[in-house]
């Protein structure tokens, strides 16, 4: 501990008050502390203004964000929605028909026939049964045929 207690000052009231930095709001003022040898630091402020649009920062920031983002699956391809279309008009169904018989809700099939669903092995097994009509691999929409037999 020893003297240098002894030698602080405490300031209290305004002399208080004048103790604090300064913050240089042009750059005479900044180039004035830096040759008298003063602390100089600056700071970048990220968004200062409410409506301002953020610096470059950001913008890489965001692209990075945008690179990381996980691919949304593939769509169901939509010569396969024309072929569940004109398969089921053929037989004479509605959606809700079809739907029904495949155990789905109606919308699942109008998203199929529009190309917006992510394509589910399972159920496109059910409609190709349903409708006799191939719907994956090649000759979409060809008649589905039993094995060839010799």
């Amino acid at each position: 501990m020893g003297d240098s207690e002894w030698d602080s000052v405490t300031y209290i009231g305004q002399k208080a008050n004048n103790r604090h930095s300064t913050t240089a709001r042009s750059n005479a003022e900044i180039n004035a502390a830096r040759r008298s040898g003063g602390v100089v630091s600056t700071d970048k402020k990220y968004g200062a203004g409410a409506n301002k649009a953020v610096g470059t920062e950001g913008q890489r920031l965001a692209k990075i964000d945008r690179d990381n983002e996980v691919a949304p699956p593939p769509k169901i391809d939509l010569s396969v929605g024309k072929a569940i279309s004109k398969a089921r008009a053929d037989k004479g169904l509605t959606q809700k028909d079809l739907a029904v018989k495949v155990n789905e809700k109606a919308n699942i099939i109008n998203d199929y026939e529009m190309g917006r669903a992510v394509p589910n092995q399972q159920l496109l097994g059910k409609l190709e049964r349903s409708l006799g009509v191939k719907l994956r691999g090649k000759d979409i929409g060809s008649p589905l045929g039993g094995p060839k037999k010799k």
